[in-house]
């Protein structure tokens, strides 16, 4: 893939595959014990996936076994059913088999599903480098596809670092008041040790893909999440599809912004927000897309309750007036972000 460049100095090129990876994932969490919303444990290290009692029931579709590169699936046996484990080199013409089997019906997106979803077991995924760097997490490009067929997709794979590689700055606020229901991993937390930081680290992926779904469900403009599986997500990909990311709401040129449509996209979502009792918490012109006219709000993991939190109503209003002086800048009357303050609160049944 071409090399593509942003004008953000927080983003990267994308890398050319056979280049550096960061990321990959041939290990994960045990099913057991990583569910979501809430993880009911961790393990403190990682291992392959191998199944306990050396078996699984063969229940394999027939309609998979048409497409191309069935046979080939490392776990695709066909002898007495046995699922062995999969082999450590990747699949041909791909980095890793497809994680979708490897999530359990909570940790994948919320139904209908969007067509362009690849839940075929048959499908490869193939890295094409990162999008974007951050403090707390990376985000990859990756497509899924199923191997001799059209059937393909681009995804953002969002993966949080764990402690020793990230600067979490809202480790304390988050974790306040989020005790995990098992004392040892919530002792392993305060601590911050090796076991502990993997768990903040998985709790923060599932906050973010909880409040996904929980957001898409409601009408706010999000990517929909695809799955996750410990502590990556795969969402969808806003973006062209060469595999060129939307710019952010502050890289947008002024010639490219009709602030108009694009004010009222945001106030159309955020209302949706609080009329569901949330606010972003952290929202500004830097974590917001704009595809082809369509405004997208990213990067969710501390959405606030308003209600329950006394600083409900200061987090909502702090972020509108944040985007909201993107907007004056250009041209937006003032009084239009004092106007959407009061009727978020109104939403929000603030008063």
């Amino acid at each position: 893939m071409r090399e593509r460049y942003t004008d953000s100095d927080s983003f990267s090129r994308i890398r050319p595959k056979g280049g550096p990876r960061r990321g990959r994932r041939s290990d994960r969490f045990d099913d057991a014990d990583f569910q979501h919303p809430e993880f009911a444990s961790f393990e403190a290290d990682f291992t392959h996936f191998t199944d306990d009692t050396g078996a699984v029931e063969a229940a394999v579709s027939h309609e998979y076994s048409a497409y191309p590169g069935y046979a080939e699936h490392p776990a695709r046996s066909e002898d007495a059913g046995v699922l062995p484990a999969p082999a450590a080199e990747g699949p041909a013409g791909g980095d890793r088999w497809s994680t979708w089997d490897q999530s359990t019906p909570t940790e994948k997106g919320p139904e209908p599903r969007p067509d362009w979803v690849v839940t075929e077991l048959a499908a490869v995924d193939t890295e094409l480098g990162i999008v974007k760097t951050g403090k707390e997490a990376d985000v990859f490009l990756l497509e899924r596809g199923v191997p001799g067929t059209g059937r393909r997709t681009l995804m953002a794979a969002k993966r949080y670092r764990d402690a020793a590689h990230r600067m979490f700055h809202r480790d304390s606020g988050y974790l306040e008041g989020r005790q995990h229901k098992e004392s040892r991993v919530s002792r392993a937390m305060a601590k911050r040790t090796a076991f502990g930081r993997e768990a903040i680290a998985g709790q923060w992926a599932a906050a973010e893909f909880g409040a996904l779904c929980r957001l898409w469900s409601a009408g706010v403009a999000v990517p929909y999440p695809v799955q996750i599986t410990g502590t990556e997500i795969l969402m969808e990909f806003v973006g062209t599809a060469d595999g060129t990311a939307a710019p952010r709401l502050a890289q947008l040129r002024a010639e490219d912004a009709d602030v108009e449509d694009l004010w009222g996209q945001l106030g159309r979502s955020l209302s949706v927000l609080a009329a569901d009792g949330y606010a972003h918490g952290d929202l500004s012109a830097y974590n917001i897309l704009v595809h082809e006219g369509r405004l997208v709000i990213i990067d969710v993991p501390q959405i606030v309750d308003v209600i329950a939190n006394p600083r409900g109503r200061s987090f909502l209003e702090r972020d509108v007036r944040n985007v909201g002086a993107w907007f004056v800048s250009r041209g937006l009357a003032e009084r239009r972000v004092d106007e959407l303050v009061r009727e978020l609160a109104f939403d929000a049944r603030l008063g």
